[in-house]
């Protein structure tokens, strides 16, 4: 499993805010940080505050800031947001395309991968990752 570039960005933009806590963040800011192109930073930082994950605040001295605690945001919600639900197959998240479907033994059983690999990223603290 590898993350996408957008999901690595918005770890990386996370980890930089979550440096600066309490701190307004301006999108600019936060892309000549991390090295983040402007327009990817600005739609990550507006996917990650529908998410809950960051809030933002309109006009001067407006910009984003984590909207809890670093210790309270996972790698699992970082990348969530970003992605959506955490899925190892296709088949795990109900699709049923496959040509192995109607024959496969592992379909049952890979719900629990994945509840196991989410679990394993909801372990991992922003609050960690930022250090």
């Amino acid at each position: 499993m590898r993350l996408t570039h957008l999901a690595d960005y918005a770890v990386v933009m996370m980890t930089a805010a979550a440096r600066r806590p309490g701190e307004r963040l301006s999108a600019s800011a936060l892309s000549e940080e991390t090295g983040v192109p402007l327009p990817t930073a600005q739609k990550l930082m507006q996917a990650l505050g529908r998410a809950g994950l960051l809030e933002g605040q309109r006009g001067a001295g407006g910009g984003y800031r984590l909207a809890r605690a670093a210790q309270a945001i996972s790698l699992a919600d970082i990348i969530e947001a970003v992605e959506g639900p955490i899925a190892m197959t296709q088949c795990s998240d109900g699709a049923t395309d496959c040509a192995l479907d109607t024959h496969c033994r592992v379909k049952p059983h890979m719900g629990l991968v994945g509840q196991k690999v989410r679990g394993a990223l909801q372990d991992v603290t922003l609050e960690e990752l930022s250090i």
